[in-house]
């Protein structure tokens, strides 16, 4: 029995509304309320001068004002940096990495959603050494650091239950001259506490809490069909799986239920584990279509999402099965998990074309062309031409479901 299967959606459960402390695979502190033991915490890691990294859209948001007066009253000198876009661009890296220099800051707090995480890592990627941004792509060869190198430490505070960025060093960069996006990282890199307190995502407005959310259920589905034997990356995107497709409606319909927040905000942890193993073609169309439109990543993927399952699940019985226990769906067969799916976003309301959020049709062979380089691409479960590649963007923009 799953941790999902033994809780029920109520605004007062327990488990989502307890504090839990696990140590996998990073230190992870969980729990409403918990914002406020960062003071503590940093002064546990030895920090006096962190930097706060957030997305230009969060500044202003009460949760970034909270960080700052929690760190000045535990006697710590912090500044903000926010010149961070929906899509990251390397440039704004580069300015963040000055930033850290300027302020002779010892730390990177990351705290915000999907954009806030990756652009907190990869400055951190870059902050402490004269390596060019560049030289952490993903598919080359490993940057070997100076004996004794470390990173600077990184926190990273979630805010959105969707990207599942918390535990990693990877971040997507868009590249500007390419018109790309790029996955950076270095297996040094860790950070030093995920600080996941569901308090900080009772803000977040309907379209969000259902964007991110479905991106959630997008790395709990991608990273289970990476065809290998990782048991341990399949475990935790079944059960990450099995809290979003429980607490995702809630979530969107009831935005201030604690239960419903925690038990996303949870989900999206484990599925964002999970993708180390990594992903697949929405992931892989989705990032150009984000690079070369500045769309909302989740969203993109949600759309994305009936597309590339009618084309990958071609012979995945077992897999599919799987994953509609999971959800505890009655109709475990291919059909009836994509219809499932299908239902799920309708009810967190999510549009049924790419046209429908402003991607042309003109376009289809070009992000399919950038879509095959990616390295999501790499790791689909079924191989796919460019030819079909073009076609599952053309009906994504068309008429996705």
């Amino acid at each position: 029995m799953t941790i999902a299967e033994t809780i029920a959606p109520t605004s007062d459960d327990p488990t989502m509304l307890a504090a839990h402390d696990w140590g996998f695979p990073v230190p992870i502190a969980y729990g409403p309320g918990r914002l406020a033991e960062i003071g503590e915490r940093c002064f546990g890691l030895g920090l006096r001068n962190p930097l706060i990294v957030t997305d230009h859209g969060s500044r202003d948001l009460p949760f970034i004002g909270r960080l700052q007066t929690l760190l000045q009253d535990a006697g710590l000198k912090a500044a903000l940096f926010s010149n961070i876009s929906p899509n990251p661009v390397d440039g704004e890296i580069g300015a963040g990495r000055a930033a850290f220099l300027a302020g002779g800051h010892d730390a990177i707090i990351a705290i915000g959603g999907g954009s806030a995480m990756d652009g907190g890592k990869a400055i951190c990627l870059t902050a402490g050494n004269d390596l060019d941004l560049w030289s952490f792509e993903y598919e080359q060869k490993v940057p070997a650091m100076a004996r004794g190198y470390n990173f600077p430490t990184l926190i990273t505070i979630p805010t959105t239950a969707g990207t599942g960025a918390e535990t990693e060093s990877t971040a997507m960069v868009t590249h500007a001259a390419k018109g790309m996006k790029f996955c950076v990282w270095h297996p040094d890199l860790k950070p030093a506490l995920a600080l996941l307190d569901p308090e900080l995502t009772i803000g977040l407005p309907r379209t969000l809490t259902a964007w991110t959310g479905a991106d959630a259920l997008v790395h709990a589905i991608e990273a289970f069909m990476v065809p290998g034997f990782h048991p341990l990356c399949d475990g935790l995107a079944l059960e990450g799986l099995a809290l979003i497709a429980k607490w995702l409606p809630l979530a969107v319909e009831e935005p201030q239920n604690l239960a419903a927040r925690g038990g996303m905000l949870t989900g999206s942890c484990l599925a964002g584990i999970a993708f180390l193993k990594g992903l697949g073609l929405v992931h892989a169309i989705s990032h150009m279509v984000g690079a070369e439109f500045n769309t909302q990543h989740g969203l993109t993927n949600a759309i994305l999402l009936p597309v590339v399952l009618r084309f990958n699940l071609v012979g995945q019985e077992d897999k599919v099965r799987r994953m509609a226990q999971a959800m505890d769906l009655a109709d475990t067969s291919v059909e009836g998990f994509i219809s499932a799916v299908e239902a799920l976003l309708d009810q967190i309301g999510i549009p049924k074309s790419l046209g429908e959020i402003g991607v042309p049709a003109d376009c289809a062979a070009r992000i399919a062309e950038k879509a095959l380089k990616d390295s999501a691409a790499r790791t689909n479960p079924r191989t796919a031409t460019l030819a079909e590649v073009v076609t599952l963007t053309e009906t994504a923009i068309a008429k996705a479901r």
